[in-house]
């Protein structure tokens, strides 16, 4: 390991993403005090109706903040423009100078399957960097790693071209109230943008603390699907019979460009995880 407590670092496309995606383990890793930075690439600037794309890069950054200290973690919005996002030379050095300044155990990341193409642009940003991370003349004014950090993908349910073959498995149960919170601080997506996209808006309430309801319940229904999708996964983690009575997981494919952990080290950056194999 190259630090005693391991550090993790999540590389989203958007303000929200690394939340939504892998807010539990992000909790988990603050529970037990160690360090978390959370990245948003873009920044943000596309995601609204009404908003102006210039107070968006204001808000977002400033919301994204919020979320991070929720955990206590530090939040970074980049000025990569939303949207456009291309998996650029530019990109790749600064996520090779952040892997390198900050030093994670840890990288967690989008699929190049996602959906979102400035998800599928992170994700080929992160695998590109992934080995050159370790080399002294890219990037050369800031020092190279002696070794890869662990580099996984965080959890969608996209099966074309390749669906997601996970290792690892997390119930995040526990954790659910601590992303929903963290969600909430993304105020001009989760109870405006996205609920204008699914049609919603109507149904956000005006009421703090119900809003606050109402987003748990959208939460839930959008992760739920997790467990269904990946009850090969679980039940190979959990056993057959201990896996029907989880009902929130997120779950982690390690990436084949990084360094491959055995399964001690996965222990060490997946605490209360369950593993397939």
């Amino acid at each position: 390991m190259i630090n005693p407590e391991p550090r993790l670092l999540i590389l989203g496309a958007h303000p929200d993403d690394a939340e939504f995606h892998a807010g539990g383990l992000a909790a988990a890793y603050r529970a037990l005090n160690r360090e978390v930075k959370l990245i948003s690439v873009t920044d943000g600037a596309a995601g609204h109706h009404v908003r102006s794309p210039e107070e968006l890069i204001t808000l977002r950054k400033q919301e994204a903040a919020n979320a991070g200290n929720v955990i206590g973690a530090t939040y970074e919005t980049w000025e990569f423009p939303d949207a456009s996002l291309q998996p650029t030379l530019e990109v790749r050095h600064r996520i090779i100078r952040e892997i390198r300044e900050f030093q994670p155990d840890l990288v967690l990341t989008h699929r190049t399957s996602d959906y979102h193409p400035d998800h599928r642009a992170v994700g080929q940003c992160v695998q590109d960097a992934s080995y050159l991370v370790t080399v002294p003349h890219v990037v050369p004014e800031v020092p190279a790693l002696r070794k890869d950090p662990v580099v996984a993908y965080m959890p969608d349910l996209f099966t074309r071209p390749a669906p997601m073959q996970p290792q690892v498995v997390l119930d995040i149960t526990q954790h659910v109230d601590t992303i929903v919170n963290m969600l909430a601080c993304h105020r001009s997506q989760v109870f405006e943008w996205l609920a204008y996209e699914g049609g919603l808006l109507e149904a956000v309430p005006a009421n703090e603390e119900d809003k606050i309801i109402w987003l748990k319940g959208w939460l839930l229904q959008h992760i739920r699907p997790r467990t269904k999708h990946f009850q090969t996964e679980m039940n190979a983690a959990f056993g057959t019979d201990a896996a029907s009575s989880v009902e929130l997981i997120e779950a982690f494919e390690v990436s084949e460009y990084a360094q491959q952990p055995d399964r001690r080290l996965l222990e060490q950056l997946f605490p209360g995880a369950r593993f397939v194999s």
